[in-house]
């Protein structure tokens, strides 16, 4: 697949960190980018002050990951004032628009049906869910060694779910010498828990495992650990829950329960916005590349 995007016309609004490393590489591959709301010194980079100066000819309008919230606010980390982002603003731009996001909420679907635009939700891909479970995993476990008094090898850890972060984090710590259980549904991921070389288990299994566990990560978007679960738990286990907010433990329990338990969602972001922003990218370059040649 071509990397040259000479000619391409896109538009960045908002954003964070990993945005403007994305953007920079949309810059190097041949695009024209014009940006709202990041602080880029780019001097092939055209910062704009408003939304509604953004040229109307443009091929893609990238948003940030978190999107757009219920009370139309862009995610913009950098700029002083709000970015709001009602219908009116992308009314004036050609039908079947596309528009990149990471997780589009429901007013941004809702205006998205009124003016006709294209969402693509990139964190719903595949390919960006896979890609990003390698410093999710990574900075779940920098996590943990940070909180622990113990190392990971040698430790007996659980993890809960086993989709594509739960995958690539069991790899991990499997190779740094953990004694992992995979906490699984159905058969195929337990199978492939037994070829990667550990145990896995049901969750009607999980509270007979709960007090031989040093640490637990949880992947699930569903309440998990609950106070009933937690009180079979150690004292000194340490919970790091992967899952999107609200996560899958029971926060209020687990503190009154003198339990460690910390929510950690959005992790790539944090950790290694580098390489989130470069993932970003390589997904964004793909779609456009086969949209546009088609």
């Amino acid at each position: 697949m071509p990397l040259n995007f000479q000619g391409v016309k896109l538009a960045v609004w908002g954003g964070d960190a990993r945005t403007i490393v994305l953007l920079e590489q949309l810059v190097n591959w041949g695009a024209s980018v014009q940006v709202v709301g990041l602080p880029v010194k780019n001097f092939k980079v055209t910062v704009l002050a408003e939304l509604r100066e953004t040229s109307r000819d443009i091929q893609a309008l990238i948003l940030p990951v978190p999107g757009v919230d219920e009370q139309k606010k862009i995610y913009a980390v950098y700029h002083d004032q709000p970015l709001i982002l009602s219908a009116a603003e992308l009314t004036s731009f050609p039908a079947g628009l596309l528009v990149f996001v990471g997780v589009a909420q429901p007013y941004l679907k809702e205006i998205a049906v009124q003016t006709g635009i294209e969402l693509i939700e990139i964190m719903n891909l595949d390919e960006t869910a896979i890609l990003n479970s390698i410093p999710s995993a990574e900075g779940a476990i920098q996590m943990a060694m940070e909180r622990l008094p113990i190392t990971i090898h040698g430790s007996y850890t659980l993890v809960l779910g086993f989709g594509r972060t739960g995958v690539t984090l069991t790899r991990i710590l499997a190779a740094m010498g953990a004694h992992v259980t995979v906490i699984a549904r159905k058969p195929a991921q337990q199978a492939r828990a037994f070829e990667m070389g550990v145990l896995s288990a049901d969750f009607p299994e999980l509270p007979a495992l709960m007090s031989q566990a040093d640490i637990i990560f949880n992947t699930v978007p569903a309440l998990i650990l609950s106070r009933s679960l937690l009180e079979k738990a150690a004292p000194e286990v340490l919970i790091i829950d992967l899952a999107s907010t609200p996560g899958g433990t029971d926060f209020t329990a687990a503190q009154e329960l003198g339990i460690t338990a910390v929510l950690a969602p959005g992790l790539p972001g944090r950790v290694a916005p580098k390489t989130a922003g470069v993932i970003l990218a390589r997904v964004i370059r793909r779609i456009l590349l086969e949209r546009l040649s088609s």
